[in-house]
């Protein structure tokens, strides 16, 4: 695999498909063929994908720029046993610092946002793309007068990931607003499902293996615009405020435990500031780990077993992590 390669919509060079492998050759054949819209890359480092600036190389990274172009890499990824990641915004995920085998996709390109039929005078039904981020919703809601979302703002990552984890803060969760999702299985299939299909509960949704979001449709109340807007400044300061919003960061590393809250449990063991390598727990919210600089995940995840000690030698409870913690490969 050469490092740096990439194909937006086009056929490499002879020279360079002589040098590429099963798997590259296979999705080399779906550009050729005119089967793909986006952009491919090989030998990606993911570092450049998530919020914490970890990250080593992804075999393939695909950025699809249609459903169609998604489906016909998932049939390549199906019938060659090709592992299959979601990136999204690379919040709440840490990859390994070695390579990361298989196709990591991003559907940043899925980014729109409309009204839909079911709108009445009372409710507006949105339709939100799954690479859609968090806070261009929010600020679309809020511009209109859309209430239900106020509290979700400052949350990173893409409408898809926020449906996967269930994103939510004071109070609000993205399940409260959910009408139905679109998902494309492992064999290319579009299948819609429901709320109460999703079998929602804390930082998660119950999906069909293999699914990936493609867009989500919520349900908002029409509210007079200035208030939406008051609400949403509100609850935006209040987060800046108490959480270190512009650092390095994958967001909360554990989920609260039931009746208590993890930062509120880190703080009490006494491990604000502790530090490996490049990675500190943060002084102002301990349930944040900030990459200082030269962070590996191997410093995340010796920190995240140290605080996870002193936690449960503190106070007897089990803290359990939110971060989405990718494999290396081999």
């Amino acid at each position: 695999m050469k490092n740096g390669l990439e194909y937006p919509c086009s056929i490499p060079h002879p020279s360079v498909a002589e040098n590429l492998d099963m798997d590259e050759m296979q999705l080399k054949g779906v550009i050729e063929r005119g089967l793909f819209k986006g952009v491919m890359k090989f030998n990606e480092p993911l570092s450049g994908h998530t919020s914490l600036g970890i990250g080593g190389p992804v075999d393939i990274m695909v950025f699809p720029e249609d459903p169609l172009s998604l489906k016909n890499v998932l049939l390549v990824a199906e019938k060659e046993n090709i592992p299959v990641i979601v990136i999204g915004a690379g919040t709440n995920l840490l990859p390994p610092d070695g390579r990361i085998e298989g196709i990591a996709v991003s559907l940043k390109a899925f980014r729109s946002i409309e009204l839909t039929r079911d709108s009445d005078e009372n409710n507006v039904v949105l339709y939100a793309g799954a690479g859609v981020p968090l806070p261009m919703l929010v600020n679309f809601a809020r511009k209109y007068g859309y209430s239900g979302i106020e509290a979700l703002a400052g949350i990173p990552g893409y409408v898809g990931g926020a449906v996967c984890m269930n994103a939510g803060s004071f109070g609000t969760e993205i399940r409260d607003v959910i009408v139905s999702v679109a998902m494309m299985n492992p064999h290319g299939e579009i299948v819609i499902a429901a709320k109460d299909k999703l079998e929602f509960s804390y930082r998660s949704a119950h999906l069909p293996a293999g699914s990936i979001i493609l867009s989500a449709n919520i349900m908002l109340r029409r509210d007079d615009p200035a208030e939406v807007d008051t609400r949403t400044k509100e609850f935006l300061n209040r987060k800046k405020a108490a959480q270190p919003l512009g650092e390095l960061s994958a967001g909360c590393v554990f989920k609260n435990p039931q009746g208590n809250a993890a930062g509120r449990l880190i703080e009490a063991a006494g491990c604000k500031g502790m530090k490996t390598g490049g990675m500190e727990v943060s002084r102002m919210h301990a349930n944040y780990f900030i990459n200082k600089g030269g962070a590996t995940c191997r410093d995340f995840i010796e920190l995240m077993e140290a605080v996870k000690a002193r936690v449960k030698a503190y106070s007897g409870i089990d803290l359990e992590p939110e971060v989405k913690i990718l494999r290396e490969k081999g």
